[in-house]
């Protein structure tokens, strides 16, 4: 494997960045790929995560860096959850959240410099608490939703729903730890 040792997150999200951050690493670049992330007719969640990392870390290739890439998906089965735009689209995520187990579904992937590709998924099962009218109300008002994969981000206000979570904690936020740093070591990365 290579011995180089730059780093290339491709991902805008700076939730990624503090959680690689906790296990010591920096990337020394961040360039976010700029893919079409609609899935494809009857494209399971699972293969639809893992497609989205591989497609962002080869659009942001480098032949001297690694590239670091992720992408998190939200199924309630084989139903997509999107990431909410509006406060409407918000509600039913959480209308159908609420009170059921759902699926958070990492997809990472690293492209070496010498163009080898490792990807894996990890999957998160996640359970949401029967929500009220005030929990529906106060977490719509909080605006937490905005750009969220299902409507939530479990590092917020919506981590008190949280009833039970079997699974990768740091996945269900953006990037799996301990999956992500063995991809890299594997990949041949050195931090």
């Amino acid at each position: 494997m290579s011995g180089a040792s730059r780093l290339v997150l491709a991902s805008a999200s700076p939730r990624r960045l503090d959680l690689l951050a906790q296990i010591g690493i920096t990337p020394d670049s961040v360039s976010p790929s700029n893919i079409d992330e609609t899935a494809k007719p009857a494209e399971p969640p699972r293969a639809l995560a893992l497609r989205l990392a591989r497609e962002k870390a080869e659009a942001c290739a480098a032949p001297d860096a690694f590239v670091l890439a992720a992408d998190t998906v939200v199924a309630l089965g084989r139903r997509l959850l999107p990431k909410t735009e509006t406060r409407e689209e918000a509600a039913r995520c959480l209308d159908l959240l609420s009170g059921r187990s759902h699926q958070v579904i990492t997809g990472i992937a690293v492209k070496t410099p010498t163009g080898d590709l490792f990807a894996k998924t990890v999957l998160t099962r996640v359970v949401f608490k029967r929500l009220d009218q005030a929990d529906r109300e106060t977490y719509l008002n909080s605006g937490e939703w905005d750009g969220k994969a299902g409507g939530y981000g479990i590092q917020g206000f919506a981590g008190a729903f949280v009833r039970q979570l079997n699974g990768s904690y740091s996945a269900v936020v953006g990037l799996p730890l301990y999956e992500t740093r063995n991809l890299l070591i594997g990949a041949g990365y050195k931090a």
